[in-house]
């Protein structure tokens, strides 16, 4: 499944729950490089580009459906890290969940992004070596989900919450 709104749709449609496990010290979105650089200069950070995605989970937590994430981070943290832990007071304010898990402790996870939609539906995100999204592949078989679903909470159950890792 290509980036795009068919990806797009499975975070409108989720019943209850959109869960990300988020792997990699960095990534390469076209629309957070300057908010990314700004942020690295010491800057004041427009967030602009960030409003879509911020109304979306505004509107889902209304319906009370659930966005939750763990990020996977290498210490000391990178830049990229460093932005997304300012990034995820924004997010956490709308109403998603982002908690943080060093990667000593992340052992016995799987070492790729995926997002679980309702405990039922995971798609494994694929990146090429320059960190760009490719896409994400639809995983139906029961055993694998059930293998994500437990990782989800092993993850979940030893993340730090984002203030407390934050300090």
């Amino acid at each position: 499944m290509p980036p795009g709104p068919e990806f797009g749709k499975l975070f409108r449609t989720f019943e209850h729950t959109a869960f990300r496990l988020e792997t990699r010290d960095e990534y390469k979105s076209t629309n957070e490089t300057e908010a990314l650089r700004q942020f690295v200069a010491g800057e004041p950070v427009d967030m602009g580009w960030f409003d879509n995605w911020l109304n979306m989970i505004r509107d889902a937590t209304a319906e009370g459906r659930r966005f939750m994430r763990v990020r996977v981070v290498t210490m000391p943290l990178t830049d990229y890290s460093r932005f997304g832990v300012f990034c995820s007071k924004y997010t956490n304010t709308a109403g998603e969940d982002i908690r943080y898990l060093r990667r000593d402790e992340a052992t016995g996870l799987p070492d790729y992004d995926y997002w679980l939609f309702d405990s039922r539906k995971l798609v494994r995100m694929h990146f090429d070596k320059d960190e760009n999204f490719l896409g994400g592949e639809i995983i139906d078989d029961p055993a694998v989900v059930v293998d994500h679903n437990h990782w989800r909470d092993a993850a979940w159950h030893r993340a730090a919450q984002r203030d407390d890792f934050a300090t």
